[in-house]
């Protein structure tokens, strides 16, 4: 490709190793749509005859084909010739079309055509991530309305707090979610520029109308700047980061899931098909699938800080360190395919409601709703809180709960109790106390659950449009 500069050849050792091939071969499908849009501008310019550019598009189309299979893929990435996938293109095209397949390079720079083709990989992988994170959040509101009004305690501390619905807990993860989807998209949608036509860094050498190969491709428009256009991997970067944060949710409620499936909990019966036993102890039922979601978060982190380091300090435009920040974007492959499974795991879970409700009954956790029950009688909070304190301890001593005192004892707190106190500590009035946007109070879940289905049906139906 580059030849005629150099008398020597390269050395045999350095040439295997610098060589991208063995990884950017999951660049095929598209370094082809690129070549292909490429050629629709060569057409327009002049360039190419609409009978070349069509057998140009033609062969591109069937080195697709050819290798689209497993097998396939293992030929371009154990490719003798080729040094990276544009190589192998240009050789598969001119094997093709002949010496025609060598104008398809006119006007264009690799380090333009990498800058396409690793933006249009992390528009698909997006796509992909948000489908799948699309169907985990609809697996978590099918589980929390199949739940009903079970109940559970909540943490903090990781101590008792307060009692929650099951379908609230469940919810705090499809807002994560939510939010998660909205941050990839923000990625692709910032990400959603054309850098054909750049150039090698000042710009391409032909009057290329930029706008034809940018609309072929989806994309929003042409970049601004050549420069920026062929060195910016910001997007690599920006995607990692979100999908660290992601990791970082998968992460928080593969713990929680952990932790609640333990006897020492005993709220949650982890499906047998995704749990694993013991080659030791015969008794065991292990939460394998649990414990390595919450380990891939480090992979992702580090794809991502990998990323940071490589990019620090690059000066303008193209440098060749950017190679190496492909295979940490390639190596988060796994997490479209990975969250799937998560959703199958979430719609296979089952609560233990008896555990879970007699833990929501006992250690106080109604104490927030006893100190308002006394600010409604026009007691400060503050004053009120030392005197459900007092009446916590003293229930802690004789060892009952608050709702199990007399009610003279309780006046023993403070003249403002009485007989209604008992209702407003039950569980159903600890639970509907919290009535405000984002409570637990059951009629504010049950409305949340239906806001929640809306947005998911809306990212559903939205996440195939990703960069349109």
């Amino acid at each position: 490709m580059w030849s005629g500069r150099f008398r020597e050849p390269l050395d045999a050792d350095f040439e295997r190793w610098q060589r991208s091939i063995i990884f950017d071969w999951r660049l095929l499908p598209q370094e082809v749509a690129a070549s292909k849009a490429h050629a629709s501008a060569l057409i327009a310019a002049n360039i190419l005859t609409r009978d070349e550019g069509a057998a140009i598009r033609g062969a591109l189309d069937s080195i697709a084909a050819d290798h689209a299979s497993e097998a396939g893929q293992t030929l371009v990435r154990n490719h003798t010739v080729a040094e990276d996938i544009h190589h192998f293109v240009e050789l598969s095209l001119v094997e093709r079309v002949g010496s025609l397949g060598l104008k398809l390079h006119t006007g264009r720079s690799r380090n333009e055509q990498i800058a396409t083709d690793l933006r249009l990989y992390v528009r698909d992988q997006i796509t992909a991530t948000v489908a799948s994170l699309a169907a985990w959040a609809s697996a978590l509101v099918a589980v929390a309305q199949k739940s009903g009004e079970a109940v559970m305690p909540s943490y903090t501390h990781l101590q008792r707090a307060e009692p929650v619905l099951v379908a609230h807990w469940l919810l705090a993860y499809v807002q994560m979610i939510l939010r998660d989807a909205d941050r990839l998209r923000d990625c692709a949608a910032r990400l959603n520029y054309c850098p054909l036509g750049s150039g090698a860094i000042a710009g391409a050498t032909l009057a290329l109308d930029r706008a034809i190969a940018a609309q072929e491709l989806r994309f929003t428009a042409p970049t601004a700047n050549s420069m920026d256009a062929t060195s910016d991997r910001d997007f690599v970067l920006e995607y990692l980061q979100a999908l660290t944060l992601v990791g970082l949710h998968l992460s928080r409620f593969a713990e929680e899931i952990t932790l609640f499936a333990t006897a020492e909990f005993n709220f949650v019966i982890l499906p047998e098909a995704f749990s694993t036993g013991s080659s030791a102890m015969p008794q065991k039922k292990n939460p394998d699938l649990s414990e390595l979601i919450r380990a891939k978060v480090g992979r992702i982190h580090g794809a991502g800080e990998a990323v940071t380091l490589i990019l620090k300090g690059l000066p303008l435009a193209y440098n060749k360190d950017m190679q190496e920040t492909q295979e940490p974007a390639f190596s988060v492959e796994f997490v479209p395919a990975m969250i799937q499974l998560v959703a199958r795991f979430t719609s296979a879970l089952q609560f233990n409601r008896e555990r879970m409700t007699e833990a929501a009954h006992t250690g106080y956790l109604n104490a927030m709703a006893a100190a308002t029950y006394l600010v409604h009688k026009g007691v400060p909070f503050r004053t009120a809180h030392e005197k459900i304190g007092n009446a916590v301890r003293f229930a802690l001593e004789k060892g009952v709960e608050l709702g199990d005192l007399s009610l003279e004892e309780l006046r023993a707190f403070g003249p403002e109790f009485d007989a209604d106190f008992f209702t407003a500590v039950s569980l159903a009035d600890t639970l509907d106390c919290h009535d405000v946007v984002g409570g637990t109070a059951r009629a504010r879940v049950r409305q949340a659950l239906s806001d929640a289905a809306d947005r998911i049906h809306a990212l559903t139906t939205e996440a195939v449009h990703v960069g349109a």
